[in-house]
């Protein structure tokens, strides 16, 4: 091997691990750690909740099957729903904290009556919410608040917008 050749070799390799995340670098069973925690912290918020949960492809079948139900993304609008949202879901913002008491502030300056409304009157629909990913408990907040309201058919899509891209589904945009 010529030296210009190790020396090219070298660079590379320096510049692939200074822009690797360092959980690239964690051991298999470190990583199972994190699986373990994150799946532990997910079941202890359904369990709060009282909700249930829905996996991307159960829901894309429930889609294709037109089941009835509300779809709800409580992402920031401008920041994630106008660029990337499930098909067919609507907006409704809820804070990443845990919200056990009902906070405009925290809502968008939107009420309980208005998260009502969205849902509809119907106490039996299929209500589906979700956020970005399984970390994020914005899609908690959601569910909880939907079971605290009296709905019966709540589920939890836990994985979120990036589970539903990493599927490569096609993703509902907001047109300017």
């Amino acid at each position: 091997m010529t030296k210009t050749l190790k020396v090219v070799l070298a660079i590379a390799l320096v510049g692939l691990l200074a822009a690797s995340p360092a959980w690239a670098f964690k051991n298999k069973f470190e990583k199972e750690v994190d699986a373990e925690a994150q799946a532990v912290k997910l079941v202890r918020e359904v369990q709060r909740g009282g909700y249930d949960l829905v996996t991307t492809d159960e829901l894309k079948k429930w889609m294709d099957e037109g089941k009835d139900m509300v779809i709800i993304d409580t992402m920031p609008y401008e920041g994630s729903y106008v660029k990337n949202h499930v098909p067919g879901a609507v907006q409704f913002l809820f804070p990443i904290p845990d919200m056990n008491e009902w906070d405009v502030k925290e809502t968008d300056g939107k009420t309980q009556a208005d998260f009502a409304a969205l849902l509809g009157p119907d106490k039996d629909k299929t209500i589906v919410i979700y956020c970005g990913f399984v970390k994020c408990t914005r899609s908690h907040n959601g569910a909880a608040w939907a079971e605290k309201m009296g709905y019966k058919n709540v589920y939890r899509y836990s994985g979120g917008i990036f589970a539903w891209k990493g599927a490569d589904y096609e993703v509902g945009k907001v047109e300017k």
